[in-house]
């Protein structure tokens, strides 16, 4: 069985809902898959040496799933770990996209205070992925984002597998519907 990794996304959490379902639908339909999915830093370096960490003591059939910026980070990591990944309204330029997130923040789900600064954007920018592999990646958008233009993910991976939600958003509540279609994917 394929083990799952998924990686939620900024300010977000194992508790998102999105998280929440993947592990539901496993644990019913996939009860022999193992699903991991990690309390990420708010610093990128260390979110991505966490996930880095996690998926290279996992099998090499181990699927990615990244939800926003958890879809960047899934996005690097699927390239230099060898792996396939899912990426769920994935940001393409947070070094960019989250530049008005710099300064304090307070992590909604735990409520940890922290910093975003220049070092956290450089490390975003250090872990670009100017040219996906199109067997690596499937691209799964709401056309009606309003945290983040999904055109501009559209474009990055245009060569890739993508599905398009017309009128879905962010929160995108068409992934139950991806769920099925997981397996399949990974192999």
């Amino acid at each position: 069985m394929t083990d799952y990794v998924y990686l939620h996304g900024f300010n977000s959490s194992p508790l998102s809902l999105k998280a929440q379902e993947t592990r539901d639908w496993l644990q019913r339909y996939a009860p022999l898959s193992g699903f991991h999915c990690p309390q990420l830093s708010p610093h990128p370096q260390q979110a991505l040496d966490q996930a880095q960490q996690l998926i290279a003591s996992l099998p090499t059939e181990t699927l990615l799933i990244g939800s926003s910026l958890g879809g960047f980070y899934a996005a690097w990591l699927a390239d230099k770990l060898k792996r396939k990944a899912v990426l769920i309204n994935p940001v393409v330029r947070p070094h960019v996209e989250l530049q008005h997130y710099a300064g304090a923040q307070r992590h909604p789900y735990s409520g940890e205070s922290y910093r975003l600064d220049r070092q956290d954007f450089n490390a975003l920018e250090a872990h670009q992925l100017p040219h996906p592999d199109p067997a690596r990646y499937w691209v799964i958008l709401g056309t009606q984002d309003e945290v983040l233009d999904w055109r501009l993910a559209a474009i990055h991976f245009r060569q890739c597998r993508q599905t398009l939600f017309n009128g879905d958003d962010h929160r995108l509540a068409h992934w139950p519907e991806c769920l099925p279609l997981l397996a399949a994917f990974a192999d």
